[in-house]
């Protein structure tokens, strides 16, 4: 490799092969679930820490009017922790898999982003939308795809 080779791929490489950290973003819904097991996959064949992230949204409008938007989102986040924690039982033994909860606040695109630069993620794993209007406007996949930071798979 010449000296104008390696400096346009200096700072791209952390040293490692394969992926270290594969961070997944966890709502409930079914294809965020798919996504989780998708990437638990991957993590596993790669030795890497799977890094579950649910971002609780911050509901200004239902707080305002009262209702208790704080407490459904970390019963929410409970609840995943749960049924993350009943599925690793089920193949303790069978499969190693390191893994990590993370709970961020904000929208889910800016909290996956923060979550994935802080736990230096090396890929992002989401689901595909399952709501209608985001064909027009664009879903957290496509504008991670966009931001061009990290290897994204959208899981259907």
């Amino acid at each position: 490799m010449t000296e104008q080779e390696s400096r346009r791929f200096e700072g791209f490489e952390r040293g490692t092969d394969g992926p270290k950290v594969i961070v997944v973003g966890l709502d409930g819904s079914d294809s965020s679930l798919r996504a989780a097991a998708y990437g638990a996959g991957l993590a596993r064949r790669q030795g890497a820490l799977l890094a579950l992230v649910y971002v609780q949204p911050m509901v200004a409008a239902g707080a305002a009017l009262g209702a208790p938007v704080a407490d459904t989102t970390e019963e929410i986040a409970e609840d995943l922790v749960a049924q993350i924690r009943e599925a690793t039982e089920r193949v303790r033994g069978i499969f190693d898999l390191r893994w990590e909860f993370h709970t961020f606040r904000g929208d889910a695109y800016g909290g996956l982003v923060k979550a994935a630069d802080e736990l230096k993620a090396d890929a992002v794993v989401v689901g595909a939308s399952e709501q209608a209007g985001h064909r027009i406007v664009g879903s957290v996949a496509v504008r991670l795809v966009k931001a061009g930071r990290w290897p994204v798979t959208v899981v259907p």
